[in-house]
């Protein structure tokens, strides 16, 4: 398989506010100041949500379940000199949907963290990455 390179613009706005997204595609606001939209931290956690929340929604449809909600809350411990990078990331997932069962769940995530989450895996790999469950 080749490689793919991905590549974004980003453009400043104001203060500590960016605009950028890839070339031609749509775009998103990042705000270093966290108040006019999440700020590079805060959008390194939405995107690893994002990540394994695709990969879980990808792997159950797999299972046969019919998804019919799915939310992640991201949390991370930062360093607290510089840099303030993540020591430990936590995913805990509130999942239901027809035909989900605790089994199910708990191998569609094991599996997107494990495997095929790019985001977390493109992480440094001494930060810790803990999760967990609530079917609803």
């Amino acid at each position: 398989m080749a490689e793919e390179t991905k590549s974004v613009t980003l453009a400043w706005q104001s203060n500590l506010v960016f605009r950028g997204g890839e070339p031609g595609g749509p775009e998103t606001t990042v705000d270093g100041d966290n108040a006019a939209a999440p700020g590079p931290m805060l959008t390194l956690l939405l995107a690893a949500a994002a990540c394994s929340g695709s990969d879980v929604a990808v792997i159950l449809a797999k299972m046969r379940v019919t998804l019919r909600a799915l939310r992640i809350e991201a949390s991370g411990v930062r360093r607290e000199q510089e840099p303030r990078r993540y020591t430990s990331l936590h995913l805990e997932y509130h999942l239901r949907g027809d035909g989900l069962d605790e089994a199910k769940a708990r191998r569609a995530i094991e599996l997107s963290i494990t495997k095929y989450c790019s985001v977390l895996h493109s992480l440094a790999p001494d930060i810790r990455v803990t999760h967990g469950l609530t079917l609803e």
